[in-house]
């Protein structure tokens, strides 16, 4: 799959969420599956304010303990807050060495202790109505390269265009209520991504695509098929593997 094909279909993704069953956990997943694969990061969080003002994380992208200091540290200082207070993108200033940390303490040091450089992150926006933000983690002494910082907002933009559509068509309290149990549904997933990848010894991000693509298979919500994972021992194949160009090799 080229990268204009991967583009292509990652829009038409965001765009889906007119369905019946729309599911936000998966929805918010496979949006940070697809930031990872199309932009140079590392990492990607999506962060929603239910109830507004303070950011709420339903979705991360990896169960690791470092990783969710972070993610728990950026709800509350850092890029994230600002896009969302802005809504405009919030790229740090990189310090100097020798001078003081940056002005986000708590964050500053679970990125440390993650191995992340300072995140970007750009709002979920729409004509100034902010949703919440997308942080972009990567590692390396590095800004983000403003063609991705483009791509990552056009990519919130379109998942905010859906969450809205998601709402508007007589589901809020559906999609309200979906965001309450994020929570929960979050680290029943993440658990479920975690024994696949060890007994299938791949990686976090294949484990959920097989455990998505046998939720799709079976015409199941993907949480049921997670909590089948742990509490069964279900264990889904392995999607078959198509020959594709990788998405970030942009010649």
């Amino acid at each position: 799959m080229s990268r204009e094909e991967h583009l292509a279909r990652t829009f038409v993704e965001l765009a889906d969420t007119l369905v019946e069953d729309f599911d936000l956990i998966e929805f918010l997943q496979q949006m940070t599956v697809r930031c990872s694969e199309l932009l140079d990061i590392t990492d990607a969080v999506v962060y929603l304010a239910h109830p507004a003002p303070r950011l709420y994380s339903p979705a991360p992208c990896n169960p690791q303990p470092a990783l969710q200091r972070v993610i728990d540290a950026a709800c509350l200082e850092g890029p994230a807050v600002e896009a969302y207070r802005t809504t405009h993108a919030a790229i740090p200033d990189y310090p100097v060495p020798g001078e003081p940390a940056p002005a986000w303490p708590r964050l500053h040091t679970a990125l440390e202790q993650a191995g992340y450089a300072l995140p970007s992150a750009v709002p979920l926006r729409l004509r100034g109505d902010s949703l919440g933000a997308l942080l972009l983690l990567h590692t390396g002494d590095r800004a983000l390269s403003p063609d991705d910082l483009l791509l990552a907002q056009a990519l919130a933009d379109a998942a905010t265009i859906g969450l809205l559509h998601a709402r508007t068509l007589g589901r809020q309290e559906t999609v309200n209520g979906q965001l309450h149990s994020a929570l929960h549904g979050r680290i029943v997933i993440e658990q479920a991504k975690g024994i696949v990848a060890v007994r299938r010894r791949v990686s976090l991000n294949d484990a959920y695509a097989a455990i998505r693509a046998h939720a799709h298979n079976h015409q199941e919500h993907i949480g049921r098929i997670a909590m089948a994972v742990i509490d069964t021992g279900l264990l889904p194949a392995m999607p078959a593997a198509r020959p594709h160009q990788d998405p970030k090799n942009k010649g």
